[in-house]
C-alpha cells in the first residue's frame, strides 16, 4: 500500500520508499477490506473510513512533511492544488478503465473511486495542519462523502462498524444473503459514498460502450465537488473564521 512521493512533492509516502510516477494509476482497497465490506454491505462507507484512517492518514501525512523539507515556503493552498490535481486525475483513470465486466467490475469501480477520494481527502486535511491519521478523519470523511449530514452521526456509525469488524474477526462472517444481493447493495453502498449522481449511472457502466464514457465523467464531477468541499472545510481548520460557502445545487443534486 505504497505510494511514494515524486521529486516534485506529489502526494504520496515519504522517499525512503522510492518514488512513483506523478500520474500512477488509482490502487483498489485492501483485499482484507474487501472482504469485510462485502459481509457487511450495509456500513462498508464506515469501514473503507476506518481502513482509509488507518493505511492512507500516514502517508499523507509523510508526504506533507517531505514536501515541506523540500520546500520550506510551499503554502497549503498549493500542497491542497496538487492532492486535487493528482487525485482527480487518478479518479478519471478508474472510470476509464473499469466497468465493463458486469456488476462486480461496477462494484470494484465505485470501491476503487472512494477509496481514492478518501486518499485526496486525507491528503486535504495534511495540506492545511490536519493530523490525517487523526481518528476524527474517519468522520470527516463520511461527512464530507455525504453518507452521514452530521459528524455525531457519522461516529455513532463508525463505533458500529468498528464493533461488527472485532466481532466479524472472532466470530467469523456469518450468515450472508446471496452473492449477487451483496454485490449489489455493497455497489449501492460505495457509489452512495463515491458521491456519484444516482448510483443507477453506477451501473450503466455494465453496458458496453457507456462504460467508458460515462465513468470518466462521473468520476472526476464527483470527485471535483468532494475536492472542494474538503478545502473549504479544512482550510477552516487554520482559520476558523472563514465563513462556508452556500450550498449549489449540483451538490444538493449529488446527495440525492
Amino acid at each position: 500500500m505504497s505510494d511514494p512521493a515524486a521529486a516534485d512533492g506529489q502526494p504520496g509516502t515519504p522517499a525512503t520508499s522510492g518514488p512513483r510516477p506523478a500520474g500512477d494509476a488509482p490502487e483498489t482497497p485492501p483485499v482484507t477490506l474487501w472482504d469485510r465490506m462485502r459481509q457487511d454491505p450495509q456500513y462498508a462507507p464506515e469501514h473503507l473510513a476506518l481502513e482509509a484512517v488507518r493505511r492512507l492518514g500516514p502517508e499523507a501525512a509523510g508526504w506533507v512533511r517531505q514536501a515541506r523539507a523540500q520546500r520550506p515556503e510551499v503554502t497549503a493552498e498549493a500542497l491542497a492544488e496538487q492532492a486535487v490535481r493528482r487525485f482527480v486525475n487518478q479518479a478519471r483513470l478508474s472510470g476509464a478503465v473499469s466497468g465493463a465486466a458486469g456488476l462486480p467490475g461496477a462494484v470494484l469501480d465505485v470501491g476503487v473511486l472512494a477509496w481514492t477520494q478518501a486518499r485526496m481527502v486525507l491528503h486535504i486535511a495534511a495540506a492545511y495542519g490536519a493530523d490525517p491519521a487523526h481518528p476524527d478523519r474517519a468522520a470527516d470523511l463520511l461527512v464530507l462523502q455525504k453518507v452521514h449530514k452530521v459528524t455525531s452521526s457519522a461516529r455513532l456509525a463508525l463505533g458500529v462498524a468498528a464493533g461488527r469488524e472485532r466481532a466479524g474477526a472472532l466470530f467469523g462472517g456469518g450468515g450472508q444473503t446471496t452473492l449477487g444481493r451483496a454485490m449489489l447493495r455493497l455497489g449501492v453502498r460505495l457509489a452512495q459514498m463515491a458521491g456519484v449522481r444516482a448510483a443507477k449511472r453506477v451501473f450503466a457502466k455494465i453496458v458496453p460502450g457507456a462504460a467508458i464514457i460515462l465513468g470518466t465523467w462521473a468520476n472526476s464531477s464527483a470527485t471535483k465537488n468532494l475536492a472542494e468541499r474538503s478545502r473549504v472545510h479544512y482550510r477552516r481548520h487554520g482559520n476558523p473564521h472563514i465563513p462556508q460557502p452556500r450550498r449549489s445545487p449540483e451538490d444538493d443534486d449529488q446527495s440525492a
